[in-house]
């Protein structure tokens, strides 16, 4: 089941890092969120893929499928699985490779969706966005299509507003400023 708040004190206890950091985005920042330290501890995945599911059921139909870019994506891709299994409820998976695997099928894209399901593309943590539109550029050159994103924790540094420029919403469980953090101002 999903606690809002020990998801907030396992993140704050374990991905929350201060300090000087260069980050996907190229931007500079004085705290790092590392959430592979919580998609990579059984209670911290539990705790997200809860999360997740709860937000795709409270929409009025589940997408036929969820997951985003390779590497970050995969484990809350598994978590939201195994959560949407546990209720014996219909939700397939799919992983975004960075570069095609260069042999066999060369595809960018690994899980059983195809041309004109409706995924949901979800992210550990968005900072401007970056990685999730590469993800959503190539499910939609294949035919695939993208209801939206989800992330664990938004940054709050434009990701919301690149993906709006682009027709997407994001949701997220948490917002930096649920750490009593603010967005740094431009």
């Amino acid at each position: 089941m999903y606690d809002r708040e020990e998801l907030k004190n396992f993140i704050r206890e374990n991905s929350l890092k201060f300090g000087d950091f260069i980050l996907a985005s190229g931007k500079k920042a004085k705290y790092y969120l590392d959430c592979k330290q919580t998609t990579l501890d059984a209670r911290g995945l539990t705790l997200v893929g809860e999360g997740i599911l709860e937000m795709l059921l409270s929409d009025p139909a589940l997408p036929d499928a969820v997951g985003g870019m390779s590497i970050g994506a995969d484990p809350i891709t598994a978590a939201v699985l195994t959560a949407a299994g546990a209720r014996d409820l219909k939700l397939k998976g799919f992983l975004v490779r960075k570069e095609s695997k260069g042999h066999g099928t060369n595809k960018y894209i690994e899980g059983p969706v195809q041309e004109g399901n409706k995924v949901v593309v979800v992210e550990d943590v968005v900072t401007t966005g970056g990685s999730s539109l590469t993800a959503i550029e190539r499910l939609e050159a294949a035919g695939i299509k993208v209801e939206g994103v989800i992330a664990i924790v938004d940054r709050m540094e434009g990701g919301r507003e690149n993906f709006e420029a682009r027709g997407y919403k994001l949701r997220s469980l948490l917002t930096i400023k649920d750490f009593g953090l603010e967005p740094p101002k431009d």
